[in-house]
């Protein structure tokens, strides 16, 4: 199992010369990724918040090693054929280290009723499965000519392609099965959210059932505080140590230097 970090990017974790300096140290320290989130606003109130983007530059410019990315991006409130340039272009940045991670984002609070962006869950999931169509065809690096609901892009090539032949694509989920689980199955991992460890054999049999050549390769990506080893034993591949935004930026320092748990 891989170990990493995951950070928000608001309050005392707001700053993207912050996020780069402790994801050097998270380099330095042994983890081996750093994944941040992608927000506009939060339900707990007014903060200062990072572009991720922009923190994911300075991320990328700041390490050699560690594999990086947005844990994850609500496709729906972008535009995919900006995030595949984007996606695109940190990937040839880093020499290869990204990971996107996407899904619905948080239906209640301010993120899209706030914004004048689609509320409804299930229209934001015909959104997201359509710009998943668009990212993988504009990373052919070949004409992209996509005619759909949401969506539409007319015979245009977005260069650069990315460095690795096939970006890994993580897709988020709150439930056991359903849609979400079937999106997550064709992508090449599943980001369990307000899961536990007891959950995953579940999850993880209803991923399978999707998969023509099973679990073999595929990512299966956790967070958490506490102990490592329940999550390791339930099948995750990746362990996501997530920082407290409500803390001093000292403890995230003193937790990322501290390095991965061992076992």
């Amino acid at each position: 199992m891989k170990l990493g970090i995951h950070t928000p990017n608001f309050a005392s974790l707001a700053s993207p010369a912050d996020l780069a300096d402790l994801a050097a140290r998270a380099e330095a320290a042994g983890w081996e990724g750093f994944f941040i989130w992608d927000h506009v606003a939060r339900p707990e109130g007014t903060y200062p918040m990072a572009e991720p983007w922009i923190a994911l530059t300075a991320i990328g410019t700041a390490t050699q090693r560690l594999r990086i990315g947005p844990m994850i991006t609500p496709l729906a409130r972008r535009r995919p054929w900006n995030v595949a340039r984007q996606v695109a272009s940190l990937d040839e940045l880093t020499g290869g280290r990204v990971t996107l991670g996407v899904g619905l984002g948080i239906s209640s609070g301010p993120e899209f009723n706030q914004f004048s962006e689609e509320r409804d869950p299930r229209v934001r999931g015909d959104m997201l499965d359509e710009g998943l169509e668009i990212l993988r065809a504009a990373w052919q690096g070949t004409p992209v000519r996509h005619a759909g609901a949401h969506y539409r892009v007319d015979d245009v090539t977005i260069l650069p392609a990315p460095v690795q032949p096939r970006l890994p694509i993580w897709g988020a989920t709150e439930r056991l099965s359903g849609r979400p689980v079937r999106r997550a199955a064709g992508l090449d991992g599943v980001f369990p959210i307000q899961l536990g460890p007891a959950d995953l054999p579940e999850l993880l049999d209803n991923v399978a059932r999707h998969r023509p050549d099973g679990l073999d390769g595929y990512d299966v990506v956790v967070t958490g505080t506490g102990n490592s080893q329940a999550w390791r034993e339930a099948g995750a591949t990746w362990w996501l140590h997530e920082l407290d935004w409500r803390r001093p930026l000292s403890e995230a320092i003193a937790t990322i230097e501290a390095g991965p748990p061992a076992g």
